[in-house]
């Protein structure tokens, strides 16, 4: 496990086998994340938008599932009911 020394001014030097593993160079920026205790560096995306391209390509639409499984409900729920009644 690497170790770090927090500076005077909150400064903490990368060890540079851990910038190695994860290719961060000068410039690189690093989210800052607290899970409840436990604080971890986890390098940001340099490019969100190409790294996301075609993360959601060719599966099945999960949305147009649910929504066939919510109409079939409705149609049950409302076979289920009484006519309504006639207004005076």
């Amino acid at each position: 496990m690497a170790t770090a020394t927090v500076s005077g001014k909150g400064w903490v030097v990368i060890p540079q086998e851990i910038r190695k593993r994860y290719g961060l160079k000068k410039g690189d920026k690093v989210h800052i994340v607290d899970y409840g205790g436990v604080v971890a560096l986890v390098p940001a995306s340099r490019d969100p938008i190409a790294e996301g391209h075609g993360m959601l390509k060719g599966g099945p639409s999960l949305t147009k599932g649910l929504l066939e499984d919510r109409r079939w409900e409705l149609e049950q729920e409302e076979r289920d009911l009484p006519p309504p009644e006639p207004e005076p």
